[in-house]
């Protein structure tokens, strides 16, 4: 499930098991051959035209030649025999890769760098295509509701919940496992998704033996979902390598072992959603490490550190945070939480892997690795975010948020350059007039 915010309302996404039948599944996969056409003709013009005289193609004048037109010639007249709004759609979809793509280079899109769009391939095993409300209905059958689509029919739906709001869009997707999905776009009031404060907190450390330990002791095992099927996975890609390439026994082998990985996904982030739901519904403020998953994935651990999913599992916990009316906090990746006694703030310096318990040459108290970072996370976001309260009170923060202070980017101009440990009060920061009558 994915969201983002809006001025009243919070888009969100419900995802359902789609099971057509075998008409059905013909009509889809000549409506994922017709999107994937219209995508590539689109494409290939607008990079001629670019390339010709530095012109731009319209997305009205795109419609009209890659849609409206092709239909007339025998080469695209297929086209007509699908609804036209998944085609439009696709052109849609390409502006808006286009407009990323430039957004990206010019540094008005954050996060990483976006590519120019690419042509899509018939042997990609994941297609899709999206309708809006004038191509779709939901009608109501002795089953539940069934998905109406134009030009394809009433296809079954495994309901797994009720939608809160009537959808806007649905994407059809069939994944490389075989199976078919509707991915519905609903708009919930923003103010239906607060829950009721709560006065706990919580920090969280993230690792490969424990999946999450939490700054109150508990510890969350790594259920390994990748690890536990290896073996079976093994014995299916062998199987699969035997095969003749183009063979129909090639593509059987391929579907189960696309059906093992797909069964590891689900459970992860079934996973991945109940723990961040829990953590989330629990704790008024989340302070998290921030990692380098994509630096870690490189690393001699990558296969485990894929397969624990530490980059959604963040992600997720932020999207929900601020969709309930959350704190999320970030500490900078450099900060020493396994280094730092939470009792006295000792710092003893670096340890290696294997030291998973240690005990403060200070203060004499005994320290489980785990917990101990997770205490010194859940200290540090509670200083970053009085920090960041106190500059917006005295009017020094501007757009800063917790997340940019947090991330370690720059200091802040009241910053009192003191150390701040576990245990010791957090210093009060008064404003400049105040604190010049107090010196004087």
């Amino acid at each position: 499930m994915s969201s983002w915010r809006g001025w009243c309302s919070v888009k969100l996404r419900y995802n359902y098991r789609l099971y057509p039948d075998a008409p059905q599944r013909e009509s889809l996969a000549r409506l994922f051959g017709c999107v994937r056409a219209v995508w590539n003709d689109a494409l290939a013009r607008r990079k001629a035209a670019w390339k010709a005289d530095r012109a731009r193609i319209s997305g009205p004048r795109l419609q009209q030649l890659c849609i409206t037109a092709a239909k007339r010639t025998p080469e695209r007249n297929w086209l007509a025999q699908v609804s036209p709004v998944p085609l439009q759609q696709s052109l849609r979809d390409l502006d808006v890769a286009y407009g990323n793509f430039f957004d990206s280079v010019s540094g008005k899109r954050k996060g990483p760098k976006m590519g120019l769009p690419v042509f899509k391939s018939r042997r990609d095993h994941r297609q899709s295509a999206r309708f809006t409300t004038t191509a779709f209905k939901l009608r109501p059958g002795r089953a539940g509701d069934a998905l109406y689509l134009a030009k394809i029919g009433e296809i079954e739906v495994r309901w797994s919940r009720e939608l809160p709001a009537p959808p806007s869009s649905v994407t059809v997707i069939k994944d490389p496992a075989g199976r078919y999905f509707a991915s519905f776009v609903v708009d919930v009031p923003d103010d239906s998704q607060t829950l009721p404060r709560s006065d706990a907190e919580t920090g969280i450390d993230l690792g490969l033996t424990h999946y999450a330990v939490t700054s109150n002791g508990e510890k969350i095992v790594n259920p390994k979902w990748l690890r536990r099927r290896e073996r079976k996975l093994k014995k299916l890609q062998r199987a699969l390598a035997r095969k003749q390439k183009g063979s129909a026994n090639r593509t059987k082998a391929r579907i189960k072992v696309a059906r093992q990985h797909a069964k590891a996904g689900d459970a992860r982030r079934d996973f991945l959603h109940q723990v961040s739901t829990a953590i989330v519904r629990e704790n008024q403020a989340v302070a998290v490490e921030g990692l380098a998953v994509r630096g870690l994935a490189r690393g001699r651990l990558a296969k485990s550190v894929n397969d624990v999913s530490w980059g959604t599992f963040l992600r997720l916990l932020e999207d929900k945070a601020a969709r309930h009316g959350r704190t999320f906090i970030t500490v900078d990746r450099w900060y020493p939480s396994s280094q730092l006694c939470p009792c006295c703030g000792y710092k003893i310096g670096k340890l290696g892997l294997d030291v998973r318990a240690w005990d403060c040459p200070s203060c004499g108290e005994h320290h489980d690795r785990d917990i101990a970072a997770a205490l010194n996370i859940l200290a540090e976001g509670i200083r970053l975010k009085t920090l960041n309260d106190l500059n917006d009170v005295n009017g020094l923060n501007d757009t800063r948020s917790v997340h940019d202070v947090a991330a370690g980017l720059a200091d802040t101009r009241n910053d009192c350059e003191g150390q701040v440990r576990p245990g010791k009060a957090i210093p009060t920061l008064a404003p400049p007039e105040t604190s010049t009558a107090q010196a004087a």
